[in-house]
């Protein structure tokens, strides 16, 4: 083909550039003869095109771009793509991000005012980018919206949390929470979980099943995966102007489990309720130097 191109190139330039030597060539013989190399030319480019098309037809699907035929092999790597950033674009992206993350605090009042739908579930595709394990992507968001299951929800949460605060909370660690909870009755009323429009209860799986052979699969660092991915989820709810409480249903885990009917080899790992903050919300009161640990604590430099 490459020699077909060749002689196709060479066909034209001769018709451009024939010498004074060279016998004249009828003005329409020479007409043809361009014609035909040109289209020779343009059908050898398609080709490559083509073949070129069929190496990156995969990539262009996970891209969600294409169709992937029944007749294409997936390949076991793909190129990666990456655009990279001038250093000032990074930075200022950096600075941006942190200025959101810095102003994100834990809210236990919660507005009943509605948002929509859509900008939770993108939030939670979002979460879903997390890496995984193996790629087990080893968690479920259920999200609950009835008043009634977000009321069984509550209930089934403040009946173990009065237990956990009676008898199987240390009195140390219940007096470190007491400051947390502002006007709240108790410490373990929860109204959070029916005031927010959205519930949104994250499952860890230690294990699933293979949906084509019904096969059992066990998910590598599910505890850590799932940790990652939720820590995600709170990024995006920040980036979408809304707020949320990290709750953990202590005792509650498999009520709330059977409540949502989900099956028994998924764990509860975190309550979520979703929304924005009530008008009359409070946090607790921090310094600078309490509200974050400085970095020079966090991070160290080898």
């Amino acid at each position: 083909m490459k020699a077909v191109s060749a002689y196709a190139s060479y066909t034209l330039a001769v018709a451009a550039h024939s010498p004074e030597s060279t016998p004249a060539m009828p003005p329409g013989r020479l007409f043809v003869l361009i014609i035909v190399s040109v289209a020779v030319l343009l059908y050898l480019n398609l080709c490559s095109t083509s073949t070129n098309a069929g190496s990156s037809n995969f990539a262009a699907y996970r891209a969600g771009q294409v169709a992937l035929s029944k007749t294409d092999t997936p390949p076991d790597h793909i190129r990666y793509e990456h655009e990279r950033l001038d250093v000032g674009a990074m930075g200022t992206r950096a600075d941006d991000f942190l200025r959101m993350m810095q102003a994100r605090r834990t809210i236990r009042f919660i507005s009943d005012e509605k948002f929509p739908r859509s900008i939770l579930d993108k939030c939670i595709e979002a979460a879903a980018t997390a890496p995984s394990g193996a790629h087990c992507q080893p968690w479920h968001f259920a999200v609950v919206e009835a008043a009634e299951a977000k009321a069984e929800i509550r209930e089934a949460v403040e009946l173990e949390e009065k237990i956990n605060y009676e008898r199987r909370m240390q009195k140390q660690w219940v007096s470190e929470v007491a400051g947390m909870v502002g006007d709240l009755p108790t410490a373990y009323t929860k109204p959070y979980l029916t005031d927010a429009p959205y519930v949104v209860v994250l499952f860890k799986k230690k294990f699933d099943f293979d949906s084509g052979t019904g096969e059992k699969v066990v998910s590598r660092y599910a505890e850590e995966s799932t940790g990652i991915a939720a820590g995600i989820f709170l990024a995006a709810l920040q980036a979408a102007n809304l707020v949320t409480l990290t709750s953990t249903p202590m005792g509650a885990e498999s009520k709330i489990r059977t409540l949502l009917n989900r099956p028994p080899h998924e764990k509860v790992f975190l309550l979520l309720p979703v929304g924005w903050p009530a008008a009359s919300a409070t946090v607790p009161y921090r310094t600078d130097e309490e509200l974050r640990k400085p970095v020079s604590e966090i991070m160290s430099s080898h």
